[in-house]
């Protein structure tokens, strides 16, 4: 099911989209070069270049101008200025972006509208840019996948109930929203890859939280239950598979073995539950985060059952007269 999904994965982003990242980014040129296209996520200090040194200057890379670059720029005169940052802009360089709030020469902004390079100009200092930056254009260049199910915060685990159409994800994702959990997506959900260790799930723009409940119609979430009831992104952190019931069926009873399914080289925990009515699959799908939330703070119950049980074993091939007693030693006079 998993195996099939298609990767995709942006091969160049315009110029223009900086101006979405976090940066408040000014732009010094208008319109110039904004339809400059970035192909590589990574920063540039173009140091080497602007002292005449190009031969290992990646110029398709977003350059980044900081304190030191626009002292060096000013302590020359007007003539090797100008030379200085033609080292730069006589390459297909996609933009130029001025760190804590610096400004260049009029002569410069002249050199960098005649060669079609985009200027633009942030308040943060230059670290901060360069990791704001970095983490934008990573997100931007990520691969993701389309998956269809039903995507939910539930005690602040990320589950995806995924299944054949018509088996119940919207319902369970209503019901659980209406026992005050959120919806990320229904229907259509989108998993990326940015980090390379988690996958962020969100829907998409059309859908948003609108969900299809068969029978019912359209409904839109957002508005029947409150801002409470949403959220736009989530981590992914187990999938729920979805399936009828089948007595001949391989489920699991003791939960000793963890499953999980890699998607985009990421392993995600993932249950099988089987379903037919008159199971509260809502329930079910609470006491799984809640399960989730134990082992992840490093209480195993399969683990401590089975230790237990190993020990009354262990106590009964020692003893032969020994039985399970009660848990409790005896009753009180409490009879409720």
């Amino acid at each position: 099911m998993y195996n099939n999904l298609k990767v995709i994965r942006k091969k160049e982003v315009k110029v223009e989209a900086l101006l979405n990242s976090p940066l408040n980014l000014q732009v010094i040129t208008g319109e110039i070069g904004m339809e400059n296209s970035i192909t590589e996520s990574n920063m540039y200090r173009p140091q080497l270049a602007l002292a005449g040194f190009t031969e290992l200057f990646t110029y398709s890379n977003v350059q980044v101008v900081g304190n030191t670059e626009i002292y060096y720029l000013r302590s020359l005169d007007l003539e090797k200025r100008k030379q200085a940052f033609k080292n730069i802009v006589q390459f297909d360089v996609p933009c130029i972006v001025i760190t804590n709030g610096n400004l260049f020469h009029e002569e410069l902004i002249e050199l960098a509208i005649e060669n079609n390079t985009p200027v633009l100009s942030t308040e943060k200092d230059t670290t901060t840019a360069v990791s704001i930056l970095s983490v934008f254009l990573n997100d931007q260049f990520s691969p993701h996948v389309t998956i269809h199910g039903s995507f939910m915060d539930v005690y602040g685990v990320g589950i995806l109930f995924t299944g054949g159409s018509g088996i119940g994800k919207s319902e369970i994702a209503l019901d659980l929203v209406e026992r005050g959990h959120r919806l990320v997506a229904d229907d259509i959900v989108i998993l990326n890859n940015n980090t390379g260790t988690a996958l962020m799930g969100t829907g998409t723009n059309l859908v948003q939280h609108f969900m299809e409940i068969r029978g019912l119609g359209i409904i839109d979430v957002r508005r029947m239950f409150g801002i409470r009831s949403i959220r736009y992104q989530k981590r992914l952190e187990i999938i729920v598979e979805l399936e009828v019931w089948d007595s001949k069926g391989d489920y699991t009873r003791t939960g000793l073995e963890e499953n999980t399914t890699k998607i985009m080289g990421v392993d995600i925990t993932t249950v099988k539950l089987p379903i037919f009515p008159g199971k509260n699959i809502t329930v079910i799908a609470e006491v799984i985060a809640l399960n989730y939330l134990l082992k992840t703070y490093g209480y195993n119950a399969s683990e401590v059952f089975t230790q237990k049980l190993n020990d009354t074993i262990m106590n009964k091939s020692k003893d032969k007269n020994f039985t399970d007693e009660r848990i409790i030693n005896y009753f009180q006079g409490d009879l409720e």
